[in-house]
């Protein structure tokens, strides 16, 4: 019997994969959204007696986001039964980094706009349409620090953090009974950090702070975050506050 459904996206690699490893147990069912799928989380689920429902789509599309919300309606819809459904929006990009004007091609900023915004919020009202009322409802969404202070280089990428935490206190305001929040994961060693180390100082003038930040191993470990996350999400106090940082509980 499910008794707990997560949804998570970005599912494939880096925190979202470790988040969807990490919360894989009996009685539950994680539905995985993202562009590839992932042979090793699917294993990783059945060792864990955890069901798992993979939904292939690319969420900086349009129609790959409308493919998604609507196969999530769907499988919410045939899992009417479970006391909790969790909603994870992960999925984002870091790119285009540059800076202001470097900004001239529209395409990578409206690819940024549609996978770190525009999926989250047509998810989100999927998830709130078809989960069940009556059941423990929560929504995580992945923000990040850069979205709370400007950053050379990150204006889109700050920008469509910022846009998240604002989302998400519109969201609790609306939703009052779906406890939301907007949370910051730290540093985390993932390929998104690998890209940033690889910018070019000119569109990244930062970019040997994270140089160093690796080379003196301070990145946290994807593993090591989720198992912060997964804990966090599950407390009675989730949603207390609205826009936080995981950091600061541990």
């Amino acid at each position: 019997m499910i008794n707990e459904v997560i949804v998570i996206t970005g599912v494939s690699r880096g925190l979202g994969l470790a988040l969807a490893q990490q919360l894989a147990q009996p009685q539950r069912l994680v539905i995985g959204i993202a562009r590839s799928n992932n042979a090793q989380l699917a294993a990783h689920c059945h060792a864990h007696d955890c069901a798992y429902h993979f939904i292939q789509t690319d969420l900086a599309l349009p129609q790959g986001c409308a493919h998604a919300a609507h196969a999530l309606g769907e499988l919410l819809q045939a899992h009417p039964q479970a006391r909790s459904y969790w909603l994870i929006n992960n999925a984002g990009t870091v790119a285009p980094m540059a800076q202001s004007h470097q900004l001239t091609d529209p395409y990578p900023i409206a690819h940024a706009l549609q996978l770190n915004v525009g999926s989250l919020i047509s998810l989100s009202a999927a998830f709130l349409t078809h989960a069940p009322a009556a059941s423990d409802r929560r929504i995580l969404n992945i923000s990040s620090g850069a979205g709370r202070g400007p950053v050379p280089g990150w204006g889109v990428y700050g920008a469509t953090k910022s846009a998240v935490d604002y989302f998400t206190q519109t969201l609790a305001l609306e939703q009052p009974q779906v406890r939301t929040v907007a949370l910051a994961p730290g540093v985390i060693d993932t390929d998104m950090q690998a890209d940033i180390r690889q910018t070019e100082p000119e569109s990244f003038p930062n970019r040997e702070r994270f140089i160093q930040l690796h080379q003196n191993q301070q990145l946290a470990s994807a593993s090591f975050t989720a198992e912060q996350i997964a804990r966090y999400l599950a407390n009675d106090t989730f949603g207390t506050k609205t826009v936080d940082d995981i950091r600061h509980y541990f």
